[in-house]
């Protein structure tokens, strides 16, 4: 991975980051922590300028949010909420908390996009909520654009730091995510067993 990475970059440029930075967003395991960093050891090599590969790392990776974006947006909540007063029984899932949910993300959901964006594991997926709660598209891109802005600079900037030693950033990074992933699955499981108990309890 690392070393078809490097060839794009160097076969493409700026241009090999942006798209590089898309398909990271739209295929989570081309993982950006992988990407800029080594963009990041190009530029302190002279190959490249850190202010370009910053500024072509974010916007690929803001082009790359647009896709499950549209996705939760042509979904839609009320599609959602039929389908959860309809089938969600089995998940433990009501039309009500959909409802709740979006209501959340309707309060919080700009503060959820731009922190979100930093957050390896859920940062490619949290354009599938935003675009469900119909979150305005103007507010989508900058919240979107800043976050990515903050975690490109810091990825390329640990790369142009490290050097030929920028692959550690994904070493330390990378096991971060699955962390993550792991908790929130952890965090999954024990809501939907509470739940569970809770409607067995109500039928009871």
């Amino acid at each position: 991975m690392a070393e078809w990475v490097q060839n794009l970059m160097d076969s493409m440029g700026y241009l090999g980051i942006l798209l590089l930075m898309v398909l990271e967003n739209v295929f989570p395991p081309i993982p950006s922590e992988l990407i800029m960093p080594s963009a990041g050891f190009a530029a302190s090599r002279g190959d490249l300028n850190l202010v370009l590969v910053i500024l072509m790392g974010t916007l690929g990776s803001v082009i790359g949010t647009l896709p499950l974006y549209y996705v939760g947006r042509a979904f839609g909540e009320d599609r959602l909420v039929a389908w959860a007063d309809k089938h969600g029984k089995w998940l433990t899932l009501s039309g009500k908390d959909i409802r709740r949910a979006d209501d959340w993300f309707d309060r919080h959901g700009s503060k959820a996009v731009l922190f979100g964006r930093m957050v390896p594991g859920i940062r490619s997926l949290l354009s599938l909520p935003a675009g469900m709660s119909e979150m305005p598209m103007p507010k989508f891109l900058l919240f979107s654009a800043i976050g990515s802005g903050l975690w490109a600079s810091l990825l390329a900037g640990a790369g142009f730091l490290l050097g030929e030693h920028y692959d550690r950033v994904e070493q330390y990074v990378g096991p971060a995510s699955k962390i993550i992933l792991g908790v929130l699955a952890v965090a999954a499981v024990a809501w939907f067993l509470r739940r569970k108990r809770e409607q067995e309890h109500a039928e009871a």
